[in-house]
């Protein structure tokens, strides 16, 4: 469910000389979880910035591992093999993550669900559609979707979809979950500060070798060249969701990608959604549901909850915000 960083959602990561605090930042990119990472440190010693890294790297994999519903050896996919057959025992820490996103299920009003995967896919965003689905398409599409059908047994940790045919997938939340962890580890390991960066789903921790604060520059959406203000990030997160490269059109209407497992419809109305809190996870998580709720339903959620703010893109490259987000607009 989750892009590259948007054209309009710059990430200005500086690299700083800053030799006289014998501090080095330290800088990789890779191909993980089916998408690209970004990892950069800021660490006393080159070598160990590295070696940091590649500590980061294994968690995500480890994670991968765990969350995949295509590894046929992972938990997911044992969970999903079984569904409508019986509970499958897991790992408290799969346990704890499905736990989470059925408490984000309720808060959205199901406008997020894990169980999005079940659905049949009868959108094509490859240029080959050739008409709209009719309604009977579309209820049979997500006959299988449904959270509340996912039976949690704590005293267990067992996990059981209720029906043949139910699956569960991580799209929408698995990359800033590995993001948290990946970040708790390079602390646990007395990294200074740090940026991880999923596909948009970004996390830091500290500040630049200099002391100042990890800024996240955002675009005038009119005019992609200017920086429309500028954002403190400390100690925090930003997800971003949007329908840049994958949507339909028809009857001159734009229909993204990103569906609502509660219709089987497109969403439409919104370009883009950025979401801040501490937590990757939840970033990545409300980004979408945001997106699928739609803008004033989505504000006024956003609005309830401590902590988190979103700046929505509408169609018509309006920017809309939280209360908490101040623009130092430099227009």
């Amino acid at each position: 469910m989750k892009i590259l960083v948007p054209l309009f959602l710059l990430f200005f990561l500086v690299t700083v000389n800053a030799q006289e605090r014998e501090y080095v930042t330290v800088h990789k990119t890779m191909k993980l979880m089916g998408s690209r990472f970004d990892i950069t440190v800021v660490v006393l010693d080159e070598e160990i910035g590295y070696i940091n890294i590649n500590e980061a790297v294994t968690e995500i994999t480890r994670i991968e591992k765990m969350i995949s519903s295509w590894d046929e050896e992972s938990e997911t996919s044992l969970i999903n093999k079984n569904a409508g057959i019986k509970p499958v025992k897991i790992s408290l820490e799969l346990f704890k993550l499905i736990e989470r996103a059925k408490q984000i299920s309720k808060i959205t009003d199901g406008a997020f669900d894990i169980s999005y995967a079940s659905m049949d896919q009868i959108w094509k965003f490859d240029g080959s559609m050739e008409y709209f689905p009719t309604p009977e398409e579309m209820a049979k599409s997500i006959e299988k979707v449904g959270y509340y059908n996912i039976i949690l047994n704590e005293e267990d940790t067992t996990v059981f979809l209720k029906e043949k045919g139910m699956r569960i997938g991580f799209g929408a939340i698995g990359k800033g979950y590995a993001a948290d962890r990946a970040k708790e580890l390079l602390i646990s390991k007395q990294v200074k500060a740090g940026i991880i960066n999923a596909s948009g789903d970004l996390t830091t921790w500290g500040t630049k070798a200099t002391g100042e604060k990890w800024l996240i520059g955002i675009a005038n959406p009119l005019s992609k060249e200017k920086i429309f203000s500028w954002l403190p990030i400390v100690e925090s997160s930003v997800a971003t969701s949007g329908n840049y490269e994958k949507f339909v059109t028809f009857n001159g209407k734009k229909y993204s990608h990103i569906l609502d497992p509660r219709t089987g419809y497109p969403s439409s109305g919104i370009n883009s959604v950025s979401v801040f809190s501490k937590s990757a996870e939840l970033c990545d998580a409300m980004a979408t549901a945001v997106f699928i709720m739609g803008k004033n339903t989505g504000l006024a959620m956003i609005n309830q909850l401590n902590g988190t703010e979103v700046i929505i893109v509408d169609s018509f490259n309006k920017i809309h915000k939280s209360n908490g987000i101040m623009f130092n607009n430099n227009e």
